[in-house]
Order: structure tokens, then sequence, then C-alpha cells
């Protein structure tokens, strides 16, 4: 690929994914919701442009693929969940413009992006490190063993999430989905709560060659919206042979991430798998394997990489002020 559009540039990825996609000889060009003034890496990319919204899809599809001829894209990167479900379902588009996306399958998107069928498909496969998921719409009392996790579906970070410790929170909750968020209790899936530390994995699969890294670390500090700003890098063979069985059967291509839970009894639960960069991917290039050039591999024909060394370190995530723009001469 030598023309790589990435969107969202404003999300916590994006600046490792710029750098190492500019290291690897390609040009970057990037979007994002807001204007570049608000975005600090706007002035570290080719060019930029402010796009609409995801969520109206028409306009924002329009203005990505006009971007695309314009800049002559022959890579799309995305970075944030609502893009990969509107890229998902129009690859065709970008096909017809001799676009690569940077993604997994569409059957392998779609059961990432769905909390109930991700949790079916792998009960289906006789895999027990899945926890049980049923949609808010189906369960009946006798299932139900309180506390319990409610979230929507196709939920991304946080969003969404509610606690639930008895019938009473859990029928007050269904009242506010019906009445107040002009929901559907459709559109909820139940779980059971596993207490325990978040354990994300970035990883790596390259299915023509059976290339496969796994880069674990433990979130020892998160933001609300469950980006981890403090972390421990760290090798497990089972958690990364866990990996590696459910990117088998997922068939993933390229980067994604995987969430677990780990229990207090050490049994490791995998809660989610984001289709796309994690936020916290620096953390994996920073401990010695680039997620990123060896994502864009997988997509453009080219070897991925072996593991090789990849340390075991904590890293803590800062955050820098920097200057956008200047409204008058008093800081020249």
């Amino acid at each position: 690929m030598k023309n790589v559009l990435v969107t969202a540039i404003g999300s916590f990825s994006a600046d490792i994914v710029i750098k190492n996609l500019i290291a690897e000889g390609i040009r970057v060009i990037g979007c994002d919701i807001y204007p570049s003034e608000w975005i600090v890496d706007s002035a570290n990319v080719s060019a930029f442009y402010q796009v609409p919204y995801a969520t109206d899809e028409e306009a924002y599809v329009e203005k990505v693929l006009s971007i695309c001829r314009k800049e002559e894209i022959d890579g799309l990167v995305i970075l944030t969940d609502v893009e990969v479900d509107v890229w998902n379902l129009r690859r065709k588009e970008l096909e017809a413009e001799g676009i690569t996306l940077c993604l997994s399958s569409e059957k392998t998107v779609d059961l990432c992006r769905d909390k109930e069928k991700f949790y079916r498909f792998f009960q289906e496969q006789g895999f027990d490190f899945v926890i049980p998921t049923y949609r808010l719409n189906e369960i009946s009392e006798e299932m139900l063993d309180y506390p319990l996790m409610v979230k929507p579906y196709n939920g991304r970070s946080s969003q969404g999430l509610h606690y639930i410790n008895s019938e009473q929170e859990l029928l007050h909750l269904v009242q506010l989905v019906q009445r107040e968020t002009r929901g559907s209790v459709e559109d909820y899936i139940v779980q059971p709560m596993i207490r325990g530390p978040v354990i994300t994995v970035d990883i790596v699969r390259q299915p023509e060659t059976g290339g496969f890294v796994a880069v674990s670390r433990k979130e020892l500090l998160r933001t609300l919206n469950g980006a981890g700003t403090s972390v421990l890098v760290f090798h497990d063979e089972q958690l990364e042979e866990i990996c590696r069985l459910a990117a088998d059967a997922l068939d993933i291509r390229g980067c994604v991430n995987f969430e677990f839970i780990k229990s207090a009894d050490d049994k490791y639960y995998i809660l989610e798998c984001n289709p796309r960069f994690s936020g916290g991917v620096e953390f994996s290039c920073m401990a010695g394997y680039d997620c990123i050039s060896n994502h864009i591999k997988c997509f453009d024909g080219r070897t991925m990489e072996p593991a090789g060394e990849i340390a075991s370190v904590y890293i803590a995530r800062k955050y820098e002020e920097y200057i956008t723009g200047v409204l008058d001469d008093t800081l020249k």
C-alpha cells in the first residue's frame, strides 16, 4: 500500500498507527469528525479532512469515498467501532475504488460486533472460556444469578454498561430502556458478573502463513470508558493458547484485541473481540512487537514477522498539551 486513509485520528490508538505507517514508507491521510485544531495528530499526516459522523451514514460514506479518490487511497484503516459497522457492510464500494479494507471478513466482524452471536458461536465450538450471554428480552428469573451485567449487544468500550444487583434494579432498567432511552430490551444482553482484573491481548494473525503473535497486558488503571492508562505486559502460555484457538475459530486476519476477565480461581473468560486496533495497541508496540506494520502486511501480501523478544514491563500513559492553532499574534 502506498496511500492509506486512517479514520478517527483523535482516538487513543491514532498516534502509534500514524507513526508506524509512516515508518513503513506509507503516505498517511487522516480524518476525524472534529476540526484539525482539535486534533493533535492532524499535524502529523500528509493531509487531514473533517468528516460527518458515521451515524449519518450516507453523508459519511460519500465524504470518505471522495477523500479516497482525491488522495488516491489504496488502503483504509478504521479506528472506531461505529465506522467498522459502516464499512463492514459497504465493502463493495471500496472494492470498486480499488481500496483494501484492512479488516477481517464480514462474517468475522459480524460475530465480533454482536455479543450474543459471539457467545453462541464459541459455545457451539465447545469452548469453555466464554461468559453465558442472553438477550434481555429472552431471559427468565430462573436463569438469573445476581449480580449481573447488562449492556448493548453491540456496545463499545463501557458505554451503556449497567451493574444489576437485584430483580428490582433489573425491572427499573427495563423501564428506563423502554421509556427514557426509547430503546428496546432486545438491544441489550445479560451476563453474570465475574469479578477480577481486566486482561487485554493484542493479537496479529495471518491465515495463509499460520503467523500468530499475542501480546498480553493486565490493565492496572483504566478510564471510565475502559481504556487502559497503566498496564503490565506479561507472558502467559495458557492465555496465548486460548487466544490462538479463538482467533483460528473466528478466522481473524490482521490485528484485533481480545478482552478477558481473570476470575478468582485464575480462569480466563473472554469478554469480547474488538475487530480493530485497541486503544492501548501502543503498549504492545513498546513491549517489542509492531502490531501496526504487521497488520498491514496481512492485507498487502507480505509475510508478518514472528514475535521475537517481547518484554514483560510496566507501561504508563500520560497526556501532553499542544498548541494546534493561533487566533492572534500573542503566542508568536
